[in-house]
C-alpha cells in the first residue's frame, strides 16, 4: 500500500461491507491483492448482516450429499418460469453463470473453513413450478464472534436481535412452541446451545451474523485488507474510460482512495433514501429492515458517470408490522391459522401465507387500485394469541402498552374491534364469515392458502382439513397494521454477467463491478427462494474477482 497526505493507493477499492462486499474481498485476498474494504457507518456487515443468511444455492454441495436431486439444468427451468422476461437485468447468460459459478463460489469458501448447513425442509417458493426443489438454501453454521477479535463489536446487529443458536431452518418451528414436542423441543435445544457457547466463553453468531462473520475471519487470515468505518463514498474518480478510485469523507477529512485494478460497489440499494424511494416508488414514508446505511450512494456516484439502472420500481418487498417503534418483517405471524389480511374497509385481497415479496406486491397493487391497504390490517382472534409467538410477543402475552400505545388493538367483539380500526363492521363480518366457511371446509376459494408446501411450511399440523386455515371467532380480537415494508431495494445498477457495471448505450465502464442490492437483481421481479437476495451477492462478488484476476 503507497501513502500519501489524504491519498491512499489499494489494487482494489470496495464500498460495502455486506456478504456480498465480503465475499469479494476474500476472493480477492486470495488472489494476492491488496484490499480496502469501505463502510459508511459505525458497523461493517450492512443489511446482511442483519438478515436470516440464507443463499439460495442450487445443487449445492450439502443436497449432493444427501442425495436430493438437483442440476444446472432444473434450476435454470425453474428461474425461467418464474422470472419471465425482465430484460438485461436478468438476461439468460447471467442466469446461467449464477446456477453455474453459486456451487462453485460455496465450495470454495467450504474449502477455506466455511461451515455451512442446509434447511432442508425449506421449499422454493414456487413449489408447484416445474424445477422447483425443496432444501436449496444454505446458511453458516453457529460461529464464535470472539474470533473476530478488535472486529467483533463492530459486526452490524439488527435493532432487539440477542444472539441464540438459531438457524434459518429451526424459524418453521418456533410459533409451535407451545403447540408440538417438536417446537417445544427445538427451543430448548437452542437455548442449551446457546447456554453453553456462553458458559465457555464463546459468542454465538448465526443467521446473516454467521455469514459475515465467518467471511471476515476467513480475510482476517491473510492480513491483507484494511477496513475502514465512518468512511462515505463521495464520488467516483475517472481518468479517461475508467473509474480510478474514489473519493471518500473519513471522519471529516476527505480522502483519495486508488484502485490499481477495480473498485468494486456493494453498498446496498436505496431504500432508506426518501426521496429516491418517493421518484421509483411513489411512496412518503418507508418501512425498511434494512440497515440504516443503504441510502443508494453509490447508485448515485455512478449514475453521474453514466451508468444505467434498471428495476429501480421494485424492492425486496415484504408484509411489515410495527411493535415497539420497531419494523418487524412478518413471515410466520401472517401465515399461522386463525388470523386474515384485510383493507381498511374489511375486505380480504390476498394469500396471507404466500411468499413475502408476492404478498408485498399485492399489498401495493390493492392500494394503487382502492387507496386503502396502505396500512391494511392483520385480524386475529384469542385463540390465534393463545397458540402462537408474534414477533418478540410469547403466545398467549400481549403487552399492555402495546395496546396503550395504539399499535395493538384489542377488542372483545369483532364490532368494536372495525370500530377502532376506523372499519366497515358489516364489511368485516362478512369477509369473516365467508373466510371461516373456506377454514371448516379446508378449501380458500378466494386466494388458495393452505395448497401448497410453501404455505404450509409455516402452519399448524394440528389444525384440520388446512393448516393455514382457522376459523376467527374467539374473542378478544386483535388487529395490527401491517405495511409494504421491505428487506432493501433490488433496483439498481446494469451489470453483464461478469458483474461489470454498464453505461447507458450498453458499453462497459471499465473498472468498475458491482454486487447485491447496488445493482438490478438477476431475480427480477420475484424472489424464487429463500436466500434470492445474498446468494446472487456472494455469488456476483466472487465472479466480478475471478474475472478481474482471469481466474474464472
Amino acid at each position: 500500500m503507497k501513502t500519501s497526505q489524504q491519498e491512499k493507493t489499494f489494487d482494489v477499492v470496495i464500498v460495502g461491507s455486506g456478504a456480498g462486499a465480503l465475499t469479494a474481498a476474500l476472493t480477492a485476498v486470495h488472489q494476492g491483492l491488496e484490499v480496502v474494504i469501505l463502510e459508511k457507518t459505525s458497523y461493517w456487515g450492512g443489511s446482511s448482516a442483519y438478515s436470516g443468511g440464507g443463499l439460495w444455492i442450487p445443487n449445492n454441495f450439502l443436497m449432493q450429499q444427501a442425495g436430493a436431486l438437483d442440476s444446472e439444468e432444473e434450476a435454470l427451468e425453474y428461474m425461467n418460469a418464474v422470472i419471465g422476461d425482465v430484460g438485461p437485468a436478468s438476461s439468460d447468460v447471467k442466469r446461467r453463470f449464477y446456477v453455474k459459478y453459486a456451487p462453485e463460489m460455496v465450495n470454495w469458501l467450504q474449502s477455506l473453513g466455511f461451515r455451512w448447513v442446509r434447511a432442508h425442509l425449506y421449499p422454493d417458493y414456487y413449489p408447484n413450478v416445474k424445477g422447483a426443489k425443496t432444501g436449496r438454501v444454505i446458511e453458516g453454521d453457529v460461529f464464535d464472534g470472539k474470533k473476530l477479535k478488535h472486529l467483533a463489536k463492530s459486526l452490524n446487529k439488527a435493532p432487539g436481535m440477542p444472539d441464540i443458536a438459531l438457524k434459518s431452518g429451526d424459524a418453521y418451528l418456533l410459533p409451535m412452541v407451545t403447540r408440538s414436542w417438536k417446537g417445544f423441543s427445538t427451543m430448548m435445544r437452542i437455548a442449551g446451545q446457546t447456554l453453553r457457547w456462553k458458559l465457555t466463553g464463546r459468542q454465538p453468531l448465526t443467521l446473516g451474523r454467521s455469514l459475515c462473520g465467518q467471511l471476515m475471519y476467513l480475510i482476517q487470515q491473510k492480513r491483507t485488507t484494511e477496513v475502514w468505518l465512518n468512511s462515505s463514498l463521495k464520488k467516483l474518480l475517472v481518468e479517461g474510460d475508467k473509474v480510478t478510485g474514489v473519493e471518500v469523507q473519513l471522519q471529516g477529512e476527505t480522502v483519495v482512495v486508488r484502485a490499481n485494478k477495480a473498485v468494486i460497489l456493494a453498498a446496498g440499494g436505496f431504500p432508506h433514501n426518501k426521496e429516491m424511494r418517493k421518484k421509483y416508488h411513489g411512496i412518503d414514508e418507508e418501512w425498511s429492515s434494512a440497515t440504516p446505511g443503504n441510502t443508494g450512494d453509490a447508485i448515485l456516484a455512478a449514475e453521474a458517470i453514466g451508468a444505467a439502472t434498471a428495476l429501480m420500481d421494485d424492492a425486496w418487498w415484504g408484509a411489515s408490522f410495527i411493535l415497539d417503534g420497531k419494523i418487524n418483517f412478518s413471515v410466520t405471524e401472517r401465515s399461522m391459522p386463525g388470523c386474515i389480511l384485510v383493507d381498511q374497509d374489511g375486505y380480504r385481497f390476498a394469500n396471507e401465507s404466500t411468499s413475502y415479496v408476492d404478498l408485498g406486491h399485492e399489498i401495493l397493487r390493492h392500494h394503487q387500485k382502492t387507496g386503502k391497504a396502505i396500512p391494511c390490517w392483520l385480524i386475529m382472534d384469542g385463540l390465534y394469541r393463545k397458540r402462537y409467538l408474534f414477533g418478540m410477543m410469547p403466545p398467549g402475552v400481549t403487552p399492555k402498552k402495546y395496546i396503550r400505545n395504539g399499535e395493538v388493538i384489542k377488542a372483545d367483539t369483532l364490532e368494536d374491534l372495525a370500530r377502532q380500526c376506523k372499519m366497515p363492521y358489516k364489511n368485516l363480518k362478512t369477509t369473516l364469515k365467508r373466510f371461516n366457511s373456506f377454514a371448516l371446509h379446508g378449501k380458500d376459494e378466494d386466494f388458495g392458502r393452505g395448497q401448497d408446501i410453501y404455505d404450509r411450511y409455516y402452519s399448524d399440523d394440528f389444525v384440520r382439513p388446512n393448516s393455514n386455515l382457522a376459523p376467527i371467532q374467539n374473542p378478544p380480537f386483535y388487529a395490527i397494521r401491517f405495511y409494504p415494508g421491505d428487506l432493501g431495494t433490488k433496483g439498481g445498477l446494469l451489470t453483464d454477467e461478469f458483474a461489470r457495471v454498464l453505461k447507458t448505450d450498453g458499453s462497459i465502464i471499465e473498472n468498475l463491478y458491482a454486487t447485491g442490492n447496488t445493482t438490478a437483481s438477476v431475480m427480477g421481479r420475484t424472489y424464487p427462494g429463500p436466500g434470492s437476495t445474498l446468494g446472487p451477492a456472494c455469488t456476483f462478488g466472487y465472479i466480478a474477482i475471478k474475472h478481474l484476476t482471469n481466474t474464472l
